[in-house]
């Protein structure tokens, strides 16, 4: 369990646009910043987040919070793990019990499955470091692939015992669960017997964004053909692989600087390119690139080069692949090394620098490259250039900018020698084959109904005296405000001002005239400020923020989120606005009045239903005295604090 305190320091500490930005590439739009929504698929930013309020906002798809709720939901966290995680990142202690095995079984299971690999990671790198086996074969491994021990210790490699179950044993040992190893792929289940799935094998752990491990890929070192040289991690609740990245972790950063992507083929690949200084890349571990995979690499950058090892019928294969990214409307560019080379051979043979000038000298924008390539077998055979122009146009069909795809045209046309009309009419032809696709599928799924088949929607309960709107503004005002300052004027005094807390004064004015909310919410955090104001304690906005019930999280950004903020230009241009701020005091009267103003008109309906079914002379005569008060308080209120006239 993690104190008040420290959950305080943490969430004071965390600075909202650093946390979002190791996962979201943040460009400042005024006093915010914007992005690419990591929630949902968008070409357009509409991912919001406002370092002075220390919250983001998408008003796409809506997700909403601060920093820790942007870790719970961006890495799938619990509340204490994303408080955790900041607390890493900001090197703040939080003190915590040892967890003994029974405690350790008492976690949920995804918490278990990631508490099991970051123990199988430990445990891996201790045997590569610490045990004569994993010395003499492991580390001479990497060692005579030409890796420092320092990289080794940064992607965390291992070594697995070449003993059936060494690891299985020792972790069940250790307390952790039979079903854990076997779900996390760990461990195999064989007739009741658990066997090491990575036994006698070189490890690479696999990392989240947030650098928790999710996964191991296992190397073998002997040439026994009857094994797969490489053995991954099923999936599992923590391990998608169509949605990993390898390296993505120690890459992320490097990538927004340098605003490009690296894609390699294997984890050796990325390794001796970090080695090298080039730590902007990232592997798809064999696999052929998904969507998931694609968007990731985009909330960082826009711009891919594709690291490729010279062999022609290998790139050929990929084109489908990269064709999904060009769909993104990323810039991808490719990378051929010489024949008999990959980026892990050239890195490991070359300076750094020659590798990096090498990347950078041999890029070429992949429609280029794919036309070249394409050209050259098609040998002057008119047949196979016409198969070649339609595969070319289909991929700059897929291009979402017109403007782009105008410029692949015309260099296009030149490379093929081909008039640029050529290519645009069948370009033409293409996008209007797939904005016509949709039309049948659309004309099919249309029924004629006749008049006698529509059915009314049923009608949502409305009330229209319902408080609702009164009651969101003064939780916005008592979120942004409770511990600003206004003065009021004491009636029996000649101007003397008293300075009170905008909570202070709301939450007595309120619970003065006995008023409740109706949303359950709303009440739950009015409740919250009287229980502070009788502690002599103001609850601070963070508190809101960060709350553990969900829904009064939600509630609270979505009250003090704006997508507008003010230019700090008007300020050093020392031009004068007008602002909330300015004018708090008349603001949170013009609030309170017109929440009262509202609850006085249910009273008063209310009193008026009664009244329409009551059926002595004393109960009418009551319920009329009581009508009538309501409304000597309504036109009070209205006419002194709104400035209306009730003429009813």
């Amino acid at each position: 369990m993690i104190n008040h305190e420290t959950i305080d320091n943490i969430i004071q500490t965390a600075r909202i646009e650093e946390v979002i930005g190791d996962f979201v590439t943040l460009r400042r739009r005024g006093v915010n910043q914007i992005g690419l929504c990591p929630f949902h698929n968008e070409k357009t930013p509409s991912f919001t987040v406002s370092p002075a309020k220390g919250i983001y906002k998408c008003f796409g798809c809506g997700k909403a919070g601060n920093s820790v709720n942007f870790i719970m939901e961006h890495e799938h966290f619990s509340y204490p793990e994303a408080l955790k995680y900041l607390a890493r990142k900001y090197n703040i202690d939080v003190e915590e019990e040892e967890q003994t095995p029974e405690q350790l079984q008492e976690l949920n299971e995804k918490e278990s499955l990631y508490n099991l690999n970051l123990f199988a990671q430990q445990y891996f790198s201790k045997t590569l470091s610490e045990t004569e086996e994993g010395k003499a074969i492991g580390l001479s491994y990497f060692k005579e692939r030409g890796i420092r021990e320092d990289v080794i210790r940064k992607f965390q490699l291992g070594f697995s015992p070449d003993k059936w179950d060494a690891f299985s044993e020792h972790a069940i040992q250790q307390g952790y669960k039979k079903e854990y190893l076997v779900k996390t792929g760990l461990s195999i289940d064989k007739e009741n017997r658990l066997y090491d799935r990575y036994h006698g094998r070189v490890i690479f752990p696999i990392h989240s964004a947030s650098g928790r491990v999710i996964g191991f890929g296992g190397r073998i070192l002997g040439s026994d053909k009857s094994h797969a040289k490489y053995v991954n991690s099923p999936e599992s609740d923590i391990y998608n692989k169509s949605k990993t990245l390898y390296g993505i972790y120690f890459a992320k950063n490097a990538v927004i600087s340098k605003d490009n992507c690296l894609l390699v083929e294997g984890y050796t690949d990325v390794i001796s390119l970090h080695q090298a200084g080039i730590e902007n890349v990232v592997a798809s571990s064999g696999t052929s690139l998904t969507h998931d995979q694609v968007r990731m690499i985009q909330r960082y950058t826009s711009n891919i080069a594709i690291l490729y090892d010279g062999d022609p019928a290998g790139i050929k294969a990929s084109f489908r692949g990269i064709d999904m990214i060009v769909e993104q409307g990323m810039n991808v560019k490719i990378v051929l090394f010489p024949d008999g080379e990959d980026p892990d051979s050239y890195a490991r043979k070359h300076h750094p620098s020659e590798v990096e000038s090498f990347i950078s000298e041999n890029a070429v924008n992949f429609i280029l490259f794919k036309t070249r390539l394409l050209l050259g077998e098609t040998q002057n055979d008119p047949i196979k250039k016409a198969v070649l122009i339609k595969e070319i146009v289909n991929t700059i069909a897929l291009i979402p900018d017109g403007i782009s795809r105008s410029l692949y045209v015309k260099e296009c046309s030149s490379l093929m020698a081909i008039g640029e009309q050529v290519l645009m009419n069948e370009l033409n032809k293409i996008l209007r084959a797939k904005l016509k696709k949709g039309s049948p599928e659309l004309e099919k799924n249309l029924e004629v109904i006749s008049p006698e088949q529509i059915s009314a929607e049923p009608q949502l309960d409305f009330d229209p005296d319902s408080a609702e709107y009164q009651e969101k503004e003064i939780i916005r005002l008592l979120l942004l405000y409770g511990q600003d300052i206004i003065h009021l004027k004491l009636t029996n005094s000649e101007g003397e001002d008293v300075p009170v807390t905008v909570a202070d004064y709301v939450v007595h004015d309120i619970t003065h005239d006995e008023m409740e909310f109706e949303n359950t919410i709303f009440q739950s955090i009015f409740n919250e400020y009287i229980t502070g104001m009788e502690t002599d304690s103001i609850p601070n906005r963070s508190n809101f923020l960060s709350h553990s019930n969900q829904e009064i999280s939600n509630i609270a950004v979505n009250l003090v989120f704006s997508p507008y903020e003010l230019s700090e230009n008007w300020h050093k241009n020392n031009i004068m606005v007008t602002t909330e701020e300015t004018r708090l005091h008349m603001h949170v009267m013009l609030s309170l009045h017109a929440f009262k103003s509202r609850k006085l008109d249910k009273m008063m309906t209310e009193t008026r239903k009664k009244l329409s079914v009551a059926t002595t002379p004393e109960e009418q005569g009551a319920l009329m005295k009581t009508f009538q008060e309501l409304k000597k308080h309504s036109i009070r209120i209205n006419k002194e604090g709104l400035g209306r006239i009730i003429t009813h």
